[in-house]
Formats: structure tokens, C-alpha cells, sequence
């Protein structure tokens, strides 16, 4: 009988540093959540600098809502697998229990931050009925991540329903349909929902259009808002950076970067690394000063895969290598097939609201048995002409728009 195994991660989370920032705060603060918060800034910094490398364009992601989701799967890993996915999330140092009791507590400090702050965080497990995993994977999702059990048939539509209503809930209806025709045995969903009131919002009156020069050198008009008082402000080499908190307390907030006139974004992430940042925030002092901040929505989406794969993952994503037997004891496994992400963020004078969705799909190792298809070419399509004796490539082409070719003319 065909088996597949799908594990999809649904988090919503915060803008430019939120759960990265985290070890940032005070040091008690730190101490009390342990170490794996500053292990998933270094990942969130490694992960941003492979997205930002493949194309200068936005690139918003969550390092957190990765970090948990591969969390919550390292659970299930095993041997050289579980060794792999260590080294990328950078918690070599941690055993798998202290990694959970730390992951625990991020949770808990996580829980009602501040009055004028949202943030929910919840996770759940939807099992197929009459499929069982190990025992020691779902009980570690539970007692550490808080997951409810679901247990349902996953052949009923209905159960698609029941999925994306539970996480509408989850994410204020910021995130509705995360899943359409949804394969056995397993889908696992973590949610984070943050929305954050500003603690000095910005004046709506002051908010005009004013140019935002683009990579290209052109101009653009854009809604800039604009606001003066007593900010915690660092001025770096050929940048200067700020900081705009969220809330009553201050603890969660913004920190935004500006690259000097004759330097660039590119240089400026060059030397954007965690050791960096935390050099540059212990400098960060309070300064009299004025802000200049475009409004701004955007949504961002990328395949994390071949990013992953590059950080030292590979063995995770091979179908003939990938040892997931605390998962999953029963030959012939699963494996990693692919990691999806998307995000969006919206930034206006009262503050911020973000979401981000991480998708693990996980299918079995096992070959699918043959099926028909039907492949309809009514899109853009890429086409080649080769020599077969040879292996000579004649001609390679991409097809976006199909000429016709009227004999009558």
C-alpha cells in the first residue's frame, strides 16, 4: 500500500529580526530562554545571506518559523541525518532534550510579551486514522511545542476544511488556505501570529509622497512617514541604524539599516553576520534624532531546498540517505522533499503586522507506483533538441508566447 508522509509547518511571524532579536534583550532574559535563540540567529543570518545572494530583490523571511519547524522535525532524525540538520541550525552544541526544554521556553517567554503587542503561537498535529508514528516523536511535540492531536481521514474534504479553519484562527485570518488536497499520513502545523502597536506611532498627517530611489537608480513615489524624539541609534561605517520598539515595554521593536549614500545595500550585507549584529546592537545608544520611513506592504515567497542544501543539509533532502527513525521506524523511511516558504509584512504609522508560512513536505523513500498523465502545454514551456548518440544539445529554448506561423500571409 502506498504511504506518503507530509509534514507541512505553518508559522506566522515578525518583521526584520523578531525572534532573531530575541537573545538580543537583556541577558537574564536570554539565560531564562536558553541557547537555542542564538543558534537561530546565526541560522536566520546564514539562511537570509544564501536568499539575498540568489537575486537582489525584497527578501522577507522568518528565521524563527524555520528554525521551530526544522526543530520540531529534527525530533524524528537519526544518525548522520540528525548530525546534518544540527550543524545548519547550529545547535551541535545542544542535546536534543535541552534543544526541546530551550525551545519550551521560548514558548512560554513568548506568551503575552506586552499589552499592546499580539502574538500566538500554536501548534497541532493531524494524524490519518489508523497510523501510527513513534510514539517518542508525537509525545516530544506535545509536552515541548504544545501540539494538539488531530486525528482524522485525510481522504475527506472535509478534513481540508477543518485544517485551514484551524489555521485562520491561528493567524487572526491572516493566513486561510494553507492546504488544499492533503496526502496521509501526518501534517504537522506550527502558527505564530505578531502584531505590534508602535510606542510612538507616526502622525498620518505627516506622512507625504516623496521619491525612494530604486537598485536601478530610478525613482519611485512612495507614502514616506516621518517622526523626531529620542531613539536608540548606532552609526556604523558607511551606515547608520535605528531602533523603533513596539509596544509599552520596548521589548520587541524594529531595527532598521540604512546604507550611506556612496555605499550600497550589497556592501552593507557583506558584513552581515551574527557576530556583527551583536557588536553593533551593544552600541546602539539613545540619540535626539528624526526618522524617515516609507509604508509599506509587501509578500515575499521562496523554496528553501537548495538554500538548506547548501548550509549542510543535504543528507536530509537524499531519498536513498535520509534517516528520519525516530519519525517513522518502518522501512523504507522518509525524507525531506521539499521546503517551502512565504511570508508577507505590513508596516504603516501604527505599526507592524507580519505572518510567514514554512512549508516540510516529507514523502516516503519508496518509489510511486506508475500512473497515466496528461500534460496539457497551454503555458510557458522550455524545449531542447539534442543528439542522442552524442548527447550534443542542438538547441535549448524557452517558450512564453507561441508564434503562429499563417501560410495565407
Amino acid at each position: 500500500m502506498r504511504r506518503k508522509l507530509a509534514i507541512i509547518t505553518v508559522l506566522t511571524g515578525l518583521v526584520l529580526g523578531c525572534l532573531a532579536a530575541l537573545p538580543l534583550a537583556r541577558e537574564a532574559l536570554a539565560e531564562k530562554q536558553g541557547e537555542p535563540a542564538t543558534a537561530y540567529t546565526k541560522f536566520g543570518f546564514k539562511l537570509f545571506g544564501k536568499l539575498i545572494a540568489e537575486k537582489e530583490q525584497n527578501v522577507f523571511i522568518s528565521p524563527a518559523s524555520v528554525a521551530f519547524a526544522l526543530a520540531m522535525v529534527y525530533n524524528g532524525a537519526a544518525g548522520e541525518t540528525q548530525q546534518a540538520m544540527a550543524r545548519t541550525l547550529e545547535i551541535q552544541g545542544l542535546s536534543l532534550d535541552a534543544l526541546n526544554q530551550g525551545n519550551a521556553r521560548l514558548r512560554q517567554a513568548l506568551g503575552n510579551p506586552d499589552p499592546r503587542i499580539k502574538l500566538n503561537l500554536a501548534n497541532s498535529l493531524w494524524l490519518q486514522q489508523g497510523f501510527a508514528f513513534t510514539p517518542g516523536f508525537l509525545k516530544c511535540n506535545e509536552e515541548f511545542y504544545g501540539a494538539t492531536l488531530e486525528v482524522i481521514n485525510f481522504a475527506d474534504p472535509r478534513s481540508s476544511a477543518a485544517i485551514n479553519a484551524w489555521v485562520a484562527k491561528a493567524t487572526t485570518g491572516k493566513i486561510t488556505g494553507i492546504v488544499d488536497k492533503i496526502e496521509p499520513p501526518l501534517l504537522l502545523i506550527n502558527a505564530i501570529y505578531f502584531k505590534g502597536l508602535w510606542a510612538k506611532p507616526f502622525d498620518k498627517a505627516l506622512t507625504k509622497e516623496l521619491p525612494f530611489t530604486l537598485l536601478d537608480g530610478r525613482q519611485k513615489r512612495a507614502p514616506m512617514m516621518s517622526q523626531a524624539g529620542n531613539y536608540q541609534y548606532y552609526r556604523g561605517k558607511n551606515f547608520q541604524a535605528v531602533s523603533l520598539p513596539y509596544g509599552e515595554k520596548g521589548r520587541f521593536s524594529m531595527k532598521i539599516f540604512l546604507p550611506d549614500q556612496d555605499s550600497s545595500l550589497k556592501e552593507f550585507l557583506r558584513e552581515l553576520n551574527a557576530a556583527n549584529w551583536q557588536r553593533w546592537l551593544a552600541d546602539f545608544h539613545k540619540t535626539p534624532g528624526s526618522i524617515v520611513l516609507p509604508r509599506f506592504k509587501l509578500e515575499y515567497e521562496a523554496s528553501l531546498t537548495e538554500p538548506l542544501k547548501a548550509m549542510g543539509m543535504e543528507v536530509a533532502f537524499d531519498i536513498n540517505k535520509a534517516n528520519f527513525a525516530h519519525l517513522d521506524p518502518t522501512p523504507p523511511g522518509v525524507y525531506i522533499g521539499e521546503v517551502k516558504h512565504k511570508t508577507l509584512v505590513e508596516v504603516n504609522e501604527e505599526g507592524t503586522e507580519a505572518a510567514a508560512v514554512t512549508a516540510v513536505h516529507m514523502p516516503l523513500a519508496s518509489m510511486a507506483p506508475m500512473q497515466e498523465f496528461t500534460m496539457v502545454v497551454d503555458r510557458p514551456f522550455f524545449v531542447a533538441i539534442d543528439d542522442s548518440e552524442t548527447g550534443v544539445q542542438l538547441f535549448l529554448g524557452a517558450v512564453v508566447e507561441p508564434k503562429v506561423n499563417d501560410p495565407n500571409q
